[in-house]
């Protein structure tokens, strides 16, 4: 019985050392901006395509003032609720102290410039697929806008999901960098697929998730329930959006439907944001979503 015991205790430290090792951050894009020079210009049309405004922008913030990152949206989940933090150029409670490399690992891997995983909220599973010049360009944009004090709110995430080590599990789990489109037929699809995947993440709201918050790349596209319990967010794959490209693209500049209805909640920030960007690029998102796969 002691042997077994000694045994059993020898197989649970050399599990727990495994975890340990597996679940530590990991920076696998940190220096692949090293040596980049980027370029504010170019990286403000990165910016409103990954939508960092929308999230990071104070609450109820309109106009210039949404350009002020102060942070403090909250997002509800069905892990807890999780608020934006700040990621102005304030160099104590925002981002304006980190060097290029800690914040390319923030945005790309999921890993702050402390060595702590970021809960995927941070939506790295997609920003992972991002360029490395259009990285660096972002954070020269970024170093362009106005600082803000507000101190960034904790997280309101309960027991077993505020133990931050297990998401490095979850993303061992979860995380990809591969293409769900893996053949893009065109260079128009291409850079759709670019859009659509990477910089505007949109499959974080549209693909439905497994209990885990892990997406189902089997139904990407397909819809699921509203984060906030709150009716749910469309399948915008060709299995059930019927539009015509062009009026994807309408839909992308004005937020209207074909039917006359309008775009509301999260999505009018979007459209927002997609209506800053050329008007190739809303056409080569629209050309991407009829090339994905039709889920019913």
């Amino acid at each position: 019985m002691r042997r077994a015991l000694v045994a059993l205790l020898g197989c649970a430290v050399i599990g727990a050392g495994a975890a340990w090792v597996l679940t530590a951050p990991s920076l696998r894009h940190s220096d692949a901006v090293a040596g980049l020079t980027g370029d504010a210009a170019t990286g403000e049309a990165v910016f409103w395509a990954a939508g960092c405004a929308s999230c990071h922008m104070a609450p109820g913030a309109t106009g210039e003032a949404q350009m002020v990152l102060a942070g403090g949206m909250a997002f509800a989940s069905a892990f807890g609720t999780f608020y934006a933090p700040n990621i102005s150029t304030d160099a104590v409670q925002g981002i304006g102290g980190w060097t290029p490399s800690e914040l390319a690992g923030a945005v790309m891997d999921g890993v702050s410039p402390n060595g702590a995983h970021y809960y995927p909220a941070l939506p790295y599973n997609a920003y992972n697929k991002m360029a490395a010049q259009d990285m660096a360009d972002l954070t020269a944009f970024l170093g362009t806008l106005p600082a803000d004090a507000t101190p960034s709110k904790p997280h309101d995430v309960g027991f077993p999901f505020n133990i931050r080590r297990s998401l490095g599990g979850w993303k061992l789990l979860f995380e990809r960098d591969d293409w769900v489109l893996q053949q893009a037929p065109t260079p128009v699809v291409e850079r759709g697929r670019y859009i659509a995947e990477a910089l505007a993440h949109c499959g974080e709201c549209h693909t439905p998730r497994n209990a885990l918050g892990g997406l189902d790349r089997s139904r990407w596209l397909a819809g699921a329930p509203n984060p906030d319990g709150k009716g749910t967010v469309p399948n915008i794959t060709p299995g059930k959006l019927q539009w015509s490209e062009g009026e994807i693209v309408e839909y992308l500049t004005t937020g209207f439907t074909p039917e006359y209805d309008s775009a509301g909640g999260h999505m009018a920030h979007v459209v927002e944001n997609m209506a800053r960007l050329p008007d190739s690029d809303r056409a080569a998102v629209a050309a991407y979503l009829k090339a994905v796969p039709a889920v019913p």
